[in-house]
């Protein structure tokens, strides 16, 4: 029995979302959801259905089979949020030892901790240019700073039980001769960013404190504070 119920039958070998079960939706999603399941590994995706859908994002309803390490199947079934990926980075000033944040209204901290400001590192949704494009452009809009060279230090899944989204981590060097504007963010995006500069020891006692409360915030302190203690160049 355990050996029978290891196996998938040819029957099940089927693709990951057959066309008539595919709710209308995102061909970048399809192709995103295809390419995470290699032939003959354990998971089966059954169905996908799309309970809510918007500009921002997706919200799926995922059935799928999964063959378990003791060689059971189970039929499982997970809600799955699909936001897009994204991009963040955490500039550094070595000869002042200072970096760039953003301060702005993050409703669901509001919500859950009635803070009114969150700060974090500056960030985007790749809404289809490269991580790079995006960044750039990001640095340029929230911060004020025209920046050439970006460094991608790594890429994580911040919530992977639910949400798809996978953040792309950058740092770069900056200083105060390649401030253009005073930054702020996009008025017609509902954007009103405060730029904050400090010291990365700061920063760090930030994370400390519970001011900054953002993960992906918090990775690129801790980090890039490591870094700056084995001296690498910036």
């Amino acid at each position: 029995m355990a050996v029978v119920s290891s196996l998938w039958s040819q029957r099940e070998q089927r693709p990951l979302v057959p066309d008539s079960r595919v709710t209308p939706g995102s061909k970048t999603v399809r192709r995103r959801l295809l390419a995470m399941r290699p032939v003959g590994e354990t998971v089966q995706i059954r169905n996908i259905e799309t309970r809510v859908q918007s500009k921002k994002g997706k919200l799926m309803s995922v059935s799928y089979a999964q063959r378990r390490r003791d060689g059971d199947q189970q039929q499982r079934k997970r809600e799955i949020y699909d936001s897009g990926n994204s991009a963040v980075i955490l500039p550094y000033d070595p000869a002042r030892r200072t970096v760039l944040l953003t301060r702005q209204l993050r409703l669901p901290i509001f919500l859950q901790d009635g803070k009114e400001n969150a700060l974090e590192a500056c960030a985007g949704k790749l809404d289809g240019a490269t991580a790079e494009e995006r960044i750039r452009k990001e640095i340029e809009e929230e911060l004020g700073y025209r920046i050439v060279e970006v460094e991608r230090l790594f890429e994580l899944y911040v919530s992977p039980a639910s949400i798809m989204e996978k953040v792309f981590f950058f740092t770069c060097s900056y200083s105060p001769a390649q401030k253009i504007s005073g930054g702020g963010g996009l008025k017609e995006e509902g954007e009103d960013i405060e730029v904050v500069e400090t010291t990365l020891e700061n920063a760090a006692n930030m994370v400390a404190t519970r001011e900054i409360l953002d993960a992906k915030t918090v990775v690129l302190i801790q980090y890039l504070s490591e870094r700056v203690r084995t001296p690498k160049s910036l």
